[in-house]
């Protein structure tokens, strides 16, 4: 139907024709349709004779004030879950606010997720009010161009801590490293180990020191070969997990600090003939579709992707009417989903 109104459109008389046939210039056959007043009365009936005759549709005017605002949400990839998350809580924020979403995943050339300058200089092409980031990082060169453009941006659980009075919503990873390890040692866990993400990172470290502080308040030992970073990478945390089984000690539990790399942990036990929860269970984060798809279902610290998402689309839109936060920095709470990775170490 939309193909169909757009061909007619296009296959009606253009204004020169209709020019044309009123015997006037293009300019002022425009001015007609337009309403402007400095056309004399002849030739504004000639003209709309004409306009009538042919079946000239008039388009409607662009109302600038009118239109939705428009905003960007730029993520790694539109192919993980993690995203398809983060822009279901964009999208229906931006709903309820009555704003346009336009979705782009950055080209990068670096690891750690930058995008590319290119990519920035269209946020001014295209008109945008504002931007969501969930990238790793930006760079200082780009922070730099977005406030020389006066343009409102929230970054999305970043990585690294942004500069000051750059706004930013995250979780609650300190809370939920914690939770975790109180879980497996509530259970009677206590050799339990962690699996980390990137080093030098805020959401890594906060769940590292979680993890930590439950194992001091538990009056247990921290034992630092049980400490291992992956990078967020599945066959990084495959190579983990097994670096921890040939340990003279190793752990009867495992806190893995993302759901993805959970999967890695599965795939090294099994190779060894380990069963979870039997001979080893296993914690995740992020409580992604793949924990509940796992087999068995991972046990998991749920962190609010799609509530992340929303709450940034909100303050977005606060900076955009002008108001400045209190605080620039906005953390969701965290929570464990019980489900079967989880089960008393052996007698």
């Amino acid at each position: 139907m939309v193909r169909t109104a757009s061909a007619s459109v296009a296959a009606g008389p253009t204004l020169a024709v209709v020019a044309r046939e009123a015997g006037v210039s293009v300019p002022t056959a425009s001015k007609v349709v337009n309403g402007r007043e400095d056309v004399a009365p002849e030739t504004r009936r000639r003209v709309t004779e004409a306009l009538d005759r042919l079946g000239y549709v008039r388009r409607p005017r662009f109302d600038a004030a009118k239109a939705p605002r428009l905003v960007d949400l730029v993520v790694h990839s539109l192919e993980s879950s993690w995203s398809g998350a983060v822009l279901h809580g964009a999208e229906e924020a931006a709903h309820d606010a009555g704003l346009e979403v336009v979705v782009s995943a950055a080209l990068t050339r670096s690891r750690v997720g930058r995008p590319e300058r290119g990519w920035l200089d269209k946020l001014v092409a295209r008109g945008s009010s504002g931007v969501l980031f969930n990238l790793a990082e930006l760079s200082e060169s780009q922070y730099a161009w977005l406030e020389q453009h006066r343009i409102p941006f929230v970054m999305i659980d970043p990585v690294q801590e942004p500069p000051e009075g750059v706004v930013s919503v995250g979780a609650a990873n300190w809370q939920g490293g914690l939770t975790a390890t109180e879980h497996l040692l509530n259970l009677g866990h206590e050799r339990v180990a962690v699996i980390a993400g990137a080093r030098r990172t805020m959401c890594s470290s906060a769940r590292v020191a979680g993890y930590r502080s439950a194992l001091a308040s538990a009056g247990i030992r921290h034992r630092a070969e049980y400490v291992r970073h992956a990078g967020f990478d599945e066959s990084a945390a495959h190579r983990r997990m097994l670096e921890l089984l040939d340990l003279p000690e190793p752990p009867t539990a495992v806190f893995v600090c993302s759901d993805r790399m959970a999967l890695g942990v599965y795939q090294a036990l099994a190779e060894r003939g380990l069963s979870v929860p039997d001979d080893m269970s296993v914690v995740g984060f992020d409580d992604l579709p793949e924990a509940r798809w796992a087999s068995p279902a991972l046990t998991t610290v749920r962190q609010p992707l799609s509530e992340m998402a929303a709450t940034a689309l909100r303050s977005l839109l606060r900076l955009m009417d002008g108001h400045h936060p209190e605080s620039t920095r906005t953390e969701l709470s965290t929570r464990l989903v019980e489900r079967a990775s989880t089960a008393a170490p052996r007698a």
